[in-house]
């Protein structure tokens, strides 16, 4: 077995490359899947990963624009790639004393607040928003879009039994923002780190 981590990483590739031969998959969805499923040791993500129209390209232009990448969990935030072409920030806020506050005050969970804040600070609109823990922030990122905010793209992976394959299939229905999502209970911050790790290295290989 090797031990060096480059080739481990190549060889894992290799191996998926294998499991995901005669899907049809190309150009940069399949790079994306192609990482999704190196996170998880999944390749039923190859299956359920799901594409708006449009969402990779807009994905790209708004990371090679420096865009801010908002995250549910400060755990998302510190998975994503540091290699950001123009600097793109990536912010959680869950973590805030005035979000924690807010979450209490008014029976919502911490993502949620999280989200608000982002939208009181301006901050959604142009930005990607990825979730990969809390469906409840999903849910309210399309409240917050269905009431104008436009983020430039919308990853919504979470996973778990309570919500999550609901949320996300509300998310096939919105046509106001493009997205990024899954079918199913299966979801996670690795998957969402791993799709916007995807786009950041796509910025160069896929230029919009």
């Amino acid at each position: 077995m090797p031990s060096d981590p480059r080739s481990i990483e190549s060889r894992s590739f290799e191996i998926i490359e294998t499991l995901l031969s005669g899907k049809g998959l190309n150009g940069p969805e399949k790079e994306v899947i192609k990482r999704a499923v190196h996170a998880t040791a999944d390749p039923d993500f190859a299956d359920t990963i799901i594409f708006s129209q449009g969402s990779l390209s807009s994905g790209i232009s708004a990371i090679a624009s420096s865009c801010k990448i908002i995250t549910d969990v400060n755990m998302l935030r510190a998975g994503i790639s540091k290699n950001r072409p123009g600097g793109a920030e990536a912010i959680c806020f869950v973590s805030d004393e005035d979000v924690r506050l807010s979450a209490g005050e008014n029976g919502i969970t911490r993502s949620v607040a999280g989200m608000r804040k982002a939208a009181r600070l301006g901050l959604i609109d142009g930005s990607i928003v990825a979730i990969g823990n809390a469906p409840t922030a999903l849910f309210e990122i399309m409240r917050l879009v269905r009431e104008g905010a436009r983020p430039a793209l919308v990853v919504g992976v979470p996973v778990g039994f309570v919500g999550a394959a609901e949320s996300k299939e509300a998310l096939e229905g919105i046509t106001e923002a493009p997205f990024i999502t899954n079918r199913g209970v299966k979801g996670g911050t690795p998957v969402a780190a791993a799709i916007v790790n995807a786009i950041i290295k796509l910025v160069t290989s896929f230029p919009s």
